[in-house]
């Protein structure tokens, strides 16, 4: 392999990673600040009402798995009656979803 096309592969790569941040960032934005916050610490209205966790607490965070965060965006997230909590984010693939758990890993403060 050429230096040449080991830089282009390393470009392709960064592009496609970012890309991916991007979309992470354009799905928090759309479908969760309204109630999480744009900062993830849940001082919303919504957030408030809902009561809902303060993701950029180390504290918090150590409460919950990666795949938690995928499932809680995949199927959404009930508490100990049943209730829906949070509803799932429906049009997200599985592809977004795993490139948005940094995105909620990185709210961590």
């Amino acid at each position: 392999m050429t230096h040449l096309h080991r830089l282009l592969v390393l470009g392709f790569a960064t592009l496609a990673l970012s890309l991916h941040g991007a979309d992470a960032a354009a799905n928090w934005k759309q479908y969760c600040a309204k109630c999480h916050g744009p900062d993830g610490k849940g001082d919303t209205k919504m957030g408030h009402k809902l009561g809902i966790l303060d993701l950029s607490d180390a504290a918090v965070q150590a409460k919950f798995t990666d795949d938690d965060i995928f499932n809680a965006v995949k199927v959404g997230r009930k508490d100990e009656s049943g209730k829906v909590t949070m509803k799932p984010i429906e049009g997200m693939t599985d592809d977004e979803i795993k490139a948005f758990v940094p995105l909620v890993r990185s709210l961590k403060k």
